[in-house]
């Protein structure tokens, strides 16, 4: 092997010489080269010398992923070995078993299982630790993806030994991979009589097909008002956005446009079908995690005043992808263009690298942006996502929450009250009794986690700044006292916290009987923009001022 890749090392410098000669008329063609001759120069001296033995696909792709990192976040090279994880994102297809496994701290616990998949025809379950696969004992193993190892192809089959909660033996299941797939839309239906909703999560290839679809049946049922919630949604294939945009626009209409430095690669789409329906209330909730195709739907909503959009700024991603086929079956996915809406905006964040702690764009300088209008005349601003017409302030939880989440103590007792109770209620009708709330804080008495409150931090804050001042004397025995008087007391928080955390205990709860589409179903009631939209539905001239650009 090792003569192998010194074979090709001695040919490289002569492929790269040849290179020299012919670009040395176009200065930068002869960089290239000349920079070309200077890496495979280094790569041999290193494969060579290097004290010890290097893997070169893991060097290469290590040196591809940081060069590319200096662009922008969106250009990405896909080694072979990870070109079945691109193909799922393109397609929403995998081969595997359908279960989503989280590995922390030598263990491998299932922490989804997705419906109609092998894993829950096999009676997997959410909190089993796995152990073994095909009797290969995880314990030993470090450098390995839990994930690769339980895809493979269709129709072979894969053995788990797993240890679940109350079962004092590990167990065997065998599961029989098959093509999974990732549904874009995992959640639809009424949240009242006439109010249909339409959870979109991703733009694979059956994105629009799953949206028409959801909304033809939901129209059957009565639906007079839809709500799409584009929240989280990272986004995906543009032609996906195109054609969900035509849902609602009507052909000929403008959708997209997208401008680079290949003139050539620049156009326009347009909306080719007949919509399905351009008359019928529309509500789009939005995040500051909706991006990229998610943004062209929304977007596209607001500048036709097709709908009212509620919610948070949108993420910022104006950029277009293409993807290039490279050399030995590897690929990379490079920004190509910038997108323009039909009000002719541009979305993309002037600094898409500089975003506060939660991804959002953050306040962007007002002369750093430019005014466009709407179909009706509304005034809409570039550069930095798309605002909503109704602004909801964005879903935060307590330090104590927090705290409960990442250590995972909702979900391990989540596991534990699964398997004492084997039915509980739908999920729009379950609830915790006051007695099992006391239940749960009774199980967190020995459990490790802590948290700092708000008041506590600007206390800190306060006691450096007063060090820094040199005045911490003067204001110290109050600070003593106010640190004792505020400091927190765990069963004092939860009781305090108490309608937050059962709130969130119940949904943890609910997921691990009816999965996904239980716990959406139990977030309604307490779901701030979908009561926003709710309550918009109700108000009907309301909904037609915001769309006249008359108020908010």
């Amino acid at each position: 092997m090792k003569k192998y890749f010194r074979s090709i090392w001695l040919a490289v410098p002569v492929l790269v010489g040849l290179a020299f000669f012919s670009f040395r008329k176009d200065d930068r063609l002869f960089e290239i080269a000349r920079n070309l001759d200077i890496y495979a120069t280094l790569f041999k001296e290193l494969n060579a010398y290097y004290v010890d033995e290097i893997n070169p696909n893991q060097l290469i792709k290590i040196s591809i992923d940081n060069m590319l990192r200096t662009l922008d976040p969106y250009t990405v090279y896909y080694a072979e070995d990870d070109i079945e994880d691109y193909m799922t994102m393109t397609t929403g297809k995998y081969n595997g078993i359908g279960a989503m496994v989280n590995s922390a701290d030598g263990k491998h616990t299932v922490m989804m299982v997705y419906e109609d998949t092998p894993a829950q025809k096999a009676g997997l379950q959410l909190g089993d630790e796995i152990e073994k696969i095909n009797g290969i004992d995880l314990s030993t193993r470090e450098d390995f993806d839990t994930g690769k190892l339980l895809k493979g192809q269709t129709q072979t089959s894969v053995t788990l030994t797993i240890k679940r909660f109350g079962s004092p033996k590990p167990i065997e299941l065998t599961v029989n991979r098959d093509i999974v797939k990732v549904t874009n839309v995992p959640y639809y239906g009424m949240l009242s009589e006439d109010v249909g909703y339409i959870d979109l999560k991703d733009f694979t290839a059956t994105a629009s097909r799953e949206v028409r679809t959801a909304f033809l049946e939901l129209k059957g049922k009565g639906m007079k008002y839809v709500v799409l919630d584009l929240r989280d949604n990272p986004g995906g294939l543009l032609n996906m956005a195109i054609e969900i945009s035509n849902i609602f626009i009507p052909k000929g209409e403008e959708i997209v446009s997208t401008k680079g430095k290949v003139t050539e690669w620049n156009k326009t789409y347009t909306a080719y079908n007949p919509a399905v329906d351009i008359e019928m209330p529309m509500v789009v909730l939005t995040n500051n995690r909706s991006a990229s195709a998610a943004e062209i739907v929304s977007g596209v909503m607001q500048d036709y005043d097709r709908g009212v959009l509620i919610g948070q700024r949108t993420y910022g991603k104006g950029l277009v992808q293409t993807t290039r086929d490279l050399s030995f079956n590897t690929k990379m996915k490079i920004t190509t263009a910038k997108y323009y809406i039909p009000s002719g905006r541009c979305i993309q964040a002037i600094d898409y690298s500089h975003r506060n702690e939660d991804g959002s764009v953050g306040k962007i300088s007002d002369s750093l942006m430019t005014a466009f209008k709407t179909h009706n005349g509304r005034v809409v601003y570039d550069g930095g996502g798309i605002l909503p017409d109704i602004i909801t302030e964005k879903e935060t939880f307590s330090p104590l929450a927090t705290s409960l989440g990442r250590n995972r103590l909702f979900f391990d007792y989540a596991v534990k009250y699964h398997f004492e109770h084997p039915t509980i209620k739908p999920a729009k009708e379950f609830h915790l009794a006051d007695n099992e709330y006391s239940a749960f804080v009774k199980w967190l008495s020995d459990k490790e986690y802590d948290y700092t409150t708000q008041v506590e931090r600007d206390l800190k804050d306060l006691e450096a700044s007063a060090k820094k001042e040199k005045s911490l004397d003067i204001i110290d025995d109050q600070l003593k006292a106010l640190k004792a008087k505020l400091s927190h007391t765990k069963d004092n928080d939860l009781e305090i916290s108490k309608p937050e955390i059962k709130m969130i205990l119940e949904e943890e709860i609910i997921k691990h009987y009816y999965l996904e589409k239980g716990m959406r179903e139990a977030s309604f009631n307490e779901d701030a923009e979908v009561k926003a939209a709710l309550a918009l539905f109700k108000d009907p001239n309301r909904y037609q001022e915001i769309l006249k650009g008359k108020k908010n």
